[in-house]
């Protein structure tokens, strides 16, 4: 349900996105927080006859290797020379499977804490989807696993980080959630265009989207990141009544990335 804009207010705990919104595909978009005063497949050639002809000559010998002394190891190395085990802290995986919470970006020093702080169930993650359910469903299929989120308020300002966590392993539903979710966002009525993309991911991509103007009401203010690292995805939101500068979103979702 859109909230009204007609008076400044303090902004509210992330909630749902407008109502007007509809879902891209089989889901719709997820919204980490709203201000009170705003509302391949792939072809496959058919190549029977080539594997006929090949099938009937002789093999052909393969040519030596120019290199032939790159096996490894050729001998197991002298004690005390052995490689040093992993860190915890650089062992991306060990760092995933436990707690997300202290993965997440610190809330700022003067902010105000907002609905998330920790664990979120997907019970109560899926509600700020236009089609809870269908959600739901979407992301059982992908294997989504935890959430750990965190929100924070600072005047009219609201802003949220989520880590979206998929079963161990399989990078699919991570990478799943984090295109589609950049599709919407670069489609028309949104913010219109391909993103820009995060230093030290990949795939990561941020957007500021159009002001929303309204006779009224406050104007509205918005701007998002998605990224995967592995089986998280990552999502970054700021909704306000000014402005939204780049390099607050950009710095805040690079802020998380490194974090991982």
């Amino acid at each position: 349900m859109e909230s009204a804009r007609n008076a400044p207010a303090p902004a509210p705990e992330p909630g749902p996105e407008p109502s007007g919104r509809t879902a891209p595909r089989r889901r719709a978009v997820r919204t980490l927080g709203l201000i009170a005063v705003a509302a391949v497949l792939g072809l496959v050639g058919g190549t029977a006859v080539g594997y006929g002809v090949q099938a009937q000559r002789e093999p052909t010998p393969l040519p030596p290797l120019n290199q032939p002394g790159l096996a490894y190891p050729v001998k197991p190395l002298p004690k005390g020379q052995e490689p040093a085990p992993l860190a915890a802290s650089q062992d991306r995986q060990a760092k995933f499977q436990g707690d997300l919470r202290k993965l997440l970006v610190p809330r700022p020093a003067g902010t105000k804490k907002g609905r998330w702080d920790g664990w979120v169930s997907l019970s109560a993650w899926v509600q700020g989807y236009t089609r809870p359910g269908t959600a739901l469903q979407f992301q059982l299929e992908n294997g989504v696993r935890r959430v750990a989120a965190r929100s924070w308020e600072k005047g009219n300002r609201s802003v949220g980080v989520e880590l979206v966590q998929y079963r161990p392993g399989s990078e699919i539903g991570a990478r799943e959630f984090v295109e589609d979710q950049q599709r919407y966002a670069s489609g028309d009525g949104e913010a219109g265009y391909a993103g820009e993309p995060l230093k030290g991911s990949s795939d990561g991509l941020f957007y500021v989207y159009p002001v929303q103007r309204k006779a009224g009401y406050l104007d509205l203010y918005e701007a998002r990141a998605y990224a995967q690292r592995g089986d998280l995805a990552v999502a970054v939101v700021i909704f306000d009544t000014r402005k939204i500068a780049e390099k607050d979103i950009r710095s805040l979702a690079e802020q998380q990335l490194g974090r991982l």
